[in-house]
């Protein structure tokens, strides 16, 4: 994610609407330092402020983490892009969480409305084929990129031995589990049992 070409972006949107980073600061709640080390690509806005922030700029989500406006084409490209740049990202495990669920309800959203649009505004069989094919595409790379947000983000503490693993990929999404448990062979003692999920440090 390129803080300084984002910075770039909000600062080109305020000088747009004739605004100075006083009047954006007190539209948002925040102070106008904050507003400062947005621009100059310093800090990013909290995840509580994303949406805030693209109501009032009249923006979506992706052209924000893009820097820029998007055409129609370039959407669902950069989706993928800002989504796999935020989980390479230096943020803590539940911040990873947080961010690439958001994005990809976006992305899901988009691609949904995308079928709809074709089902019912598009006449040439070829071209519904080919948006339906687009959308279906986002859609499954959302779903394997929450698994390895997951998988990047979780690990397990054996019930026999207490020893702390990170499983493997397979194990992961093949083996039975719950919402805090998964049924894993501890890779030290090689005994299966409920494993506890624990987020990473």
């Amino acid at each position: 994610m390129d803080t300084v070409k984002i910075g770039r972006f909000l600062k080109g949107l305020r000088k747009e609407k004739s605004l100075t980073q006083r009047e954006v600061a007190e539209k948002l709640n925040v102070s106008e330092k904050t507003i400062s080390k947005w621009e100059t690509g310093k800090g990013f806005p909290e995840i509580s402020l994303i949406l805030p922030l693209c109501k009032f700029f009249d923006i979506n989500t992706n052209e924000l983490l893009s820097g820029e406006r998007l055409n129609e084409n370039q959407y669902i490209e950069k989706a993928e892009e800002n989504i796999v740049s935020l989980v390479s990202d230096r943020t803590t495990p539940r911040k990873k969480i947080i961010i690439s669920t958001i994005s990809c309800i976006f992305t899901t959203l988009s691609s949904l409305a995308l079928i709809l649009l074709s089902a019912y505004y598009v006449t040439a069989i070829w071209l519904r084929i080919v948006m339906i094919g687009i959308a279906l595409i986002a859609i499954i790379s959302d779903i394997a990129v929450i698994l390895l947000v997951a998988v990047s983000t979780e690990i397990y503490e054996c019930e026999k031995c207490g020893e702390k693993f990170v499983p493997t990929l397979s194990a992961y999404l093949l083996t039975p589990h719950t919402f805090s448990r998964r049924y894993l062979k501890c890779p030290y003692c090689n005994k299966k049992s409920w494993n506890k999920s624990k987020l990473r440090k």
